[in-house]
């Protein structure tokens, strides 16, 4: 016997029901061009081969998933216009929609989605994504069964916005490379709502849309217009001038604050749920003082996380306790904090045997930042950390490679970063904790943490498929976490969509711009 997950419930029945309430109630008018912003360059356009925002703004237009979600997390139908899994979890079936075409024409088919699978399973980053699928049956053009090693809950998850690409095998069969084959950024065959007009790195994305599109009516924009705008000022200004109708992502807090007084423009912090952006300070727990679990305590407690939401962010981003994002249905606040207590960090530095020497310091540290925007925390820390007599050194990188091979080869004291949960625990969480993750690169497990409790419930909740069973375990494992310190979590990354009071139907869900902008429109 199988379940039908989208009437699983009354609740979900409702919110299905209030999102398309949302979306109606403003009729929306079909045309026009809506200019946007991409933060950086793009290295690649196929997001079923590459991860990252500025991949996900485009790709989410270009390819479409087989699910899309409402900003209540709730899955809803996108190019699978229904989908079944059984009672063991072990198999989910995706019936498609009967009338999607590829951008030149061609049937999309469950052989094309048995193919992404594939090509995702074998090139995208996030291996944990599919790794139980096991494999894809297709007994017919519209049917995908996918047929799982174990219960796999973040699949629904992975079978959305930007993470689930579906691919044109007649396109991407060929033998090629999939990273590096021609089609990423040229002629690029798509399967979602707007088709590629021209890719120019470092000055803009162009798409339009695709009439022949599986959903009737839609796309509502005639084009979108990706601009490659790197300096957040010039995005400001083209924003404040009505140059650019829309930008994502946006973090710099001086900036946020300054768009939030223009009376054309939105700001909102909403929709970045499954992005799931978080800053931390991340501790070696393998050498040094930092091996001790009282030295780690200590450094929170010496440090003022109110002082950085407030001074350094400047009011522009909320607290966060743990690795998992605020926003995530799994996140818990009932963990053990560090308020500012000086005293309780010299008790916890004196019992771990770190006297004092005659000019009042105990040891030395290095601390690292992974990105620009990180270097006034780390200044802050230098101050913050004297006052309980660490000596810290600011050291910086001299490029982003420079810092990524440091961390994943655990050569560092202390280090700040940003870090995405990407959605699902199992996809962005569990990577940062699990002992098997040890120093395999740049944000896997670079804090050297170990805990074979941790390790155990990871594995159950990325098995349990009922939720609530699935929040408890986490929730323990944040306890654990927080007890334990590999790292001391502040606060969620600021990030902004900055739209045109123009615009109906921004992003505002779980994914951001990495959602399809096929209900996006301009008012007249």
């Amino acid at each position: 016997m199988k379940k039908t997950l989208n009437v699983l419930s009354a609740g979900v029945l409702i919110c299905s029901v209030a999102l398309a309430s949302s979306l109606t109630a403003e009729t929306p008018t079909r045309g026009g061009t809506l200019i946007a912003t991409l933060n950086s360059n793009v290295r690649n356009l196929n997001s079923a081969v590459q991860s990252g925002t500025v991949t996900g703004f485009p790709g989410a237009q270009l390819f479409a998933s087989p699910l899309r979600y409402d900003e209540n997390w709730t899955p809803q139908p996108y190019l699978a216009e229904s989908w079944n899994v059984s009672e063991d979890g072990l198999t989910v079936t995706l019936n498609l929609v009967k009338n999607a075409t590829f951008h030149d024409g061609h049937p999309i088919t469950s052989s094309d989605v048995a193919f992404s699978v594939k090509v995702i399973q074998e090139n995208h980053p996030f291996k944990s994504m599919f790794a139980p699928v096991a494999s894809v049956d297709t007994p017919d053009e519209h049917t995908a069964v996918l047929n799982l090693s174990q219960p796999h809950p973040a699949l629904m998850l992975a079978m959305s916005g930007q993470l689930m690409s579906i691919i044109p095998e007649h396109i991407y069969g060929d033998g090629q490379n999939p990273k590096t084959h021609p089609r990423n950024n040229k002629d690029v065959i798509g399967s979602g709502p707007f088709k590629l007009v021209e890719f120019k790195n470092g000055e803009h994305v162009i798409v339009e849309r695709y009439d022949d599109f599986f959903l009737e009516g839609r796309p509502y924009l005639d084009r979108i217009v990706m601009r490659i705008i790197t300096d957040p000022s010039a995005r400001a200004i083209a924003l404040e001038n009505g140059e650019v109708h829309m930008s994502g992502f946006e973090s710099q807090a001086r900036i946020i604050n300054r768009l939030k007084k223009v009376d054309h423009l939105i700001t909102t912090s909403e929709g970045y749920g499954a992005i799931g952006p978080l800053d931390w300070l991340a501790m070696n727990t393998t050498k040094g003082p930092t091996a001790d679990v009282r030295v780690r305590q200590a450094i929170a407690y010496a440090v003022d996380k109110n002082f950085i939401l407030k001074a350094i962010m400047q009011g522009t981003a909320i607290e966060a306790s743990t690795g998992i994002h605020p926003d995530s249905p799994f996140y818990t606040s009932d963990v053990e904090t560090y308020p500012l207590d000086l005293d309780k960090a010299n008790a916890l530095l004196d019992e771990a045997g770190f006297a004092k020497d005659g000019d009042g310091t105990r040891f030395g540290l290095t601390i690292d930042f992974g990105w620009p925007a990180l270097k006034p925390h780390s200044e802050y820390v230098k101050a913050a950390l004297r006052k309980v007599g660490i000596d810290v050194t600011v050291r910086a990188s001299a490029d982003f490679p420079t810092w990524a091979k440091r961390m994943g080869d655990m050569d560092f004291d202390l280090s700040w970063d940003t870090v995405f949960n990407w959605g699902d625990p199992v996809i962005g969480v569990h990577r940062t904790y699990l002992s098997s993750n040890i120093a395999k690169g740049v944000w896997s497990n670079t804090q050297g943490y170990a805990n074979a409790r941790v390790d155990e419930i990871l594995a159950a909740a990325g098995r349990e498929n009922d939720p609530a069973k699935r929040k408890a375990l986490y929730a323990e494992v944040q306890q654990l976490i927080a007890n334990e310190l590999p790292l001391y979590v502040t606060n969620a990354l600021p990030y902004h969509t900055v739209y045109s009071n123009k615009i109906g139907n921004p992003p505002l869900g779980i994914w951001a711009t990495s959602s399809p902008l096929d209900r996006t429109y301009l008012k007249q």
